[in-house]
């Protein structure tokens, strides 16, 4: 799994509790007084907390929030500091997958605040750094690893472009003559293009490579010159003002240009194989005490410690 895709799984889960948490909270801080009404009649914040905490999603919060307090005492412990940039840079590295826009839209739909989301990667660079020291990554490891997926790791031709989409070829051509006439790409993309999840990036697509964009999109991206404006290109979503920025050749994968990448895929590899285990001995370590009846049996007891420590990691399979 990545590094976004695990950041993704971690915001889920933080936004789950987040949102049980914010149900639980009453305004003004009161654990009495109704929640709502439907034509008159109250419903109760009890008659709600007690629907809730003996929910599955309430078991699934607590748990959450154990594996939290967990991370957090083991960082405290143990001196495990985490700088302010270390969080910055897997945020801006999550961001960068999406659309301009879109990561702030799901934080709102998830209830989560930019504070929240810096507490949970915060977190998960906690977890990276206790188990990476113990995870070594050998130059047969990498070797076999790239014997086996050669194909994967072999990088096509590639193109970095931009460009301004419209409805018309009207539109287009006085859009091409701006540009001709020196209007700067980005302003206009921001003014005119219908495209939503470029418009506000100036245009940009980042790389692409063959395959991945319609024909038309394609066969003018892989031909213009760089920095150069062409003409509008029509396609079944209206018409491309285009501008490619940057060109990669393809590239065969070697030890030489791939071996950092395929390191950073092992530990990966391994910290999926190692997280599970390192967590379950920091509960078999911890006294939990559970206070609320109905959640006495949300947070299970520890499994028998499997039988290398969890603190080491289990070699990376070397075909996937």
């Amino acid at each position: 799994m990545s590094n976004v895709s695990r950041v993704a799984a971690g915001l889920s889960v933080g936004a789950l509790a987040l949102a049980i948490l914010a149900g639980c909270s009453s305004s003004g801080g009161s654990s009495g007084g109704d929640i709502a009404s439907v034509n008159g009649e109250k419903i109760s914040r009890s008659q709600f907390d007690s629907k809730l905490e003996g929910s599955p999603s309430a078991r699934q919060v607590l748990n959450s929030l154990v594996q939290s307090v967990l991370v957090d005492q083991y960082a405290k412990d143990n001196h495990v500091d985490v700088a302010d940039s270390e969080v910055q840079k897997k945020e801006d590295e999550i961001k960068s997958k999406y659309p301009a826009g879109q990561f702030d839209t799901l934080l709102k739909q998830q209830g989560l605040t930019e504070t929240d989301v810096k507490n949970i990667l915060r977190q998960q660079i906690v977890l990276q750094k206790a188990v990476d020291k113990d995870i070594h990554i050998t130059d047969k490891q990498v070797k076999d690893y790239l014997d086996k997926n050669h194909a994967s790791l072999d990088k096509p031709e590639q193109v970095r472009a931009r460009h301004i989409l419209v409805a018309d070829k009207k539109t287009a051509d006085m859009i091409e003559q701006k540009l001709k006439g020196g209007a700067k790409f980005e302003d206009l993309a921001k003014q005119y293009s219908t495209d939503p999840s470029s418009k506000d990036k100036g245009g940009e697509l980042g790389f692409f490579s063959k395959g991945q964009m319609v024909p038309a999109f394609q066969d003018a991206a892989f031909s213009q010159k760089i920095n150069v404006v062409g003409p509008p290109v029509k396609s079944p979503f209206g018409f491309h003002i285009i501008q490619v920025e940057e060109r990669k050749p393809a590239m065969k994968a070697t030890l030489a240009n791939s071996a950092n990448d395929i390191r950073e895929q092992l530990r990966q590899q391994q910290e999926q194989l190692t997280m599970p285990a390192f967590m379950q001995e920091l509960r078999g370590k911890a006294k939990i005490d559970v206070y609320d009846d109905r959640l006495k049996d949300a947070i299970p007891p520890p499994a028998p410690a499997p039988a290398a420590s969890a603190g080491k990691a289990t070699p990376a399979p070397k075909g996937t």
